[in-house]
């Protein structure tokens, strides 16, 4: 919802963990009436120059964006602090410079706010998700060098050639201008600022550690988050853990949302869409994970980051776990799902809140592609039991989508034979001869006429059932049915290359 004048509508996203252990989480969504003027939003390190090229492109698409969020919450009400570190210099004699310098000493003045902040106890919890220790420059090297001599034929130091901020944004005269944690600790606290918006770059660095940044802010109560759309990391891909800039990007963020403050998008004031980078193209994977017997809890995490993060965007969704909350829930799914390219199913049993059922149910009538995996095809049935109030079943999810019949599967402990029926780009790389069945054989005949089967499974005295194949859904969708997924075969290469080439077969043209 766009900004009223005077009030913001403000969701904030914070990622919590489904168990004790910390390991999996879900988002949560907090919705809060702000008042602008008790708002500041901080602008970090919007320089006009970089050492990393990519990095001053970046920085340079996001501004207008940026400036236009400003330039919102500016009309409302809301302060507004420009925080371009080293760079005071040119703004000596600006009223916002003086505005900082003035502002009288806040009693409350935290002792470490003059300080970088490297980290907070609350992320000791979790492992750090980049590497960033070469920098984060993720230029071209030929451009590197040639960008580097063009900084220092203009006199500058390639290194740090920034000088002021860039010229995209908008500096009125009453805004603030510092990059001291304290003048702006007193600047909020003279002005009554309770809830703080953090944009700019770079989030892995600045946005966090400076002494205005999201841990200070955080750790000492003020009420922040970050716009997540309006930022931009120092990641380079070639280093752990190899996804592309913009996942890295994620990867920081979903930190952020663990261990640090919430998150918010810039459309929440300015009422359109997200801003998204015009190099961010990668499609979004949309992953349900609601099952016990498989821990696919733990193999698709491992499976998005190693195979899918060069190249997609990825969501993973988990059901409430050790009793917190209920067990048909998956939180985030219809959120999650609005501009989803491709659906993952790894769901047993589940009947889900009747928002994300019906976006679920509204992703695949749309003709979206969907892949499944194990036990998806009982996804969303409770074998005719009624639903819990408030949820909703699709008894008929694995005959429409899949175009399967599911009726059960053999004992476990007995090998699976696994032989190819035909050719298809989704076999590409995966060696048949190598490829273990490890799971129970599951009983899916028959298929149905607009399926196509490229795998089948056998164990001694059966018969021989499909494993894998392709159809075209009831609503004229793509989709992939598997019953491979067994943790055993998630072990082997070949489950993983066959699962990516899945989703790659399901986003093509």
């Amino acid at each position: 919802m766009a900004a009223d004048k005077g009030s913001f509508d403000i969701t904030k996203r914070s990622l919590m963990p489904t168990s004790e252990e910390n390991v999996r989480f879900q988002p949560v969504y907090q919705k809060e009436a702000w008042n602008a003027s008790e708002t500041a939003v901080i602008v970090c390190d919007m320089w006009d120059l970089h050492h990393c090229l990519n990095a001053t492109r970046r920085g340079a698409e996001v501004a207008p964006r940026m400036n236009q969020f400003l330039k919102t919450a500016r009309k409302n009400g809301s302060l507004i602090i420009h925080a371009p570190s080293s760079c005071m210099k040119p703004y000596e004699n600006h009223p916002g410079r003086k505005r900082a310098q003035g502002a009288p000493m806040a009693p409350n003045l935290p002792k470490q706010i003059a300080e970088w902040c490297y980290s907070i106890p609350e992320e000791e919890q979790g492992a750090y998700p980049i590497d960033q220790t070469d920098g984060g420059e993720d230029d071209d090297p030929a451009e590197h060098e040639a960008w580097a001599k063009e900084l220092a034929a203009k006199g500058l130091n390639p290194r740090a050639p920034w000088t002021r901020q860039t010229d995209l944004l908008d500096i009125h005269k009453n805004d603030v201008i510092s990059d001291s944690g304290v003048e702006i600790w007193n600047v909020m606290e003279a002005e009554g600022i309770k809830n703080v918006i953090l944009v700019g770059v770079h989030t892995n660095m600045c946005v966090l550690g400076r002494p205005f940044g999201l841990r200070r802010l955080a750790s000492n109560g003020k009420n922040v988050v970050l716009c997540r759309d309006l930022t931009d990391t120092m990641y380079n891909p070639k280093m752990k853990p190899y996804v592309s800039h913009f996942t890295g990007t994620d990867l920081i963020i979903e930190h952020i949302e663990k261990w640090v403050c919430p998150t918010m998008t810039s459309n929440q004031l300015l009422g359109d869409e997200p801003f998204q980078f015009k190099n961010d193209t990668r499609p979004h994977v949309v992953m349900l994970v609601a099952e016990r017997e498989y821990v696919t809890n733990e193999t698709l995490p491992k499976f998005a980051l190693e195979h899918l993060g060069k190249e997609y965007k990825v969501t993973i969704l988990h059901c409430d776990e050790e009793g917190q909350g209920k067990r048909d829930d998956i939180p985030g799914t219809a959120q999650a799902l609005k501009d989803a390219d491709v659906l993952l199913v790894s769901v047993r049993r589940r009947a889900l809140q009747a928002k994300d059922f019906k976006a679920v149910e509204e992703h695949i009538k749309a003709g979206k592609p969907v892949v499944g995996i194990r036990t998806a095809n009982h996804a969303f049935s409770l074998r005719g039991v009624e639903a819990p109030e408030g949820h909703m079943v699709w008894e008929g999810f694995d005959s429409e989508v899949w175009g399967g019949s599911y009726t059960g599967h053999h004992g476990a402990g007995k090998a699976v034979t696994i032989k190819k029926l035909a050719d298809h780009p989704i076999l590409e790389g995966v060696d048949i001869d190598t490829f273990d069945g490890t799971g129970s054989l599951y009983i899916v005949n028959p298929i149905a006429d607009s399926t196509h089967a490229i795998l089948t499974g056998t164990i001694d005295g059966e018969p021989t059932e499909p494993i894998a194949w392709t159809n075209k859904t009831k609503f004229g969708g793509k989709a992939f049915y598997t019953s491979l997924g067994h943790v055993g075969e998630f072990e082997q290469t070949q489950m993983n290359i066959l699962l990516k080439n899945a989703i790659d077969w399901a986003v093509s043209e």
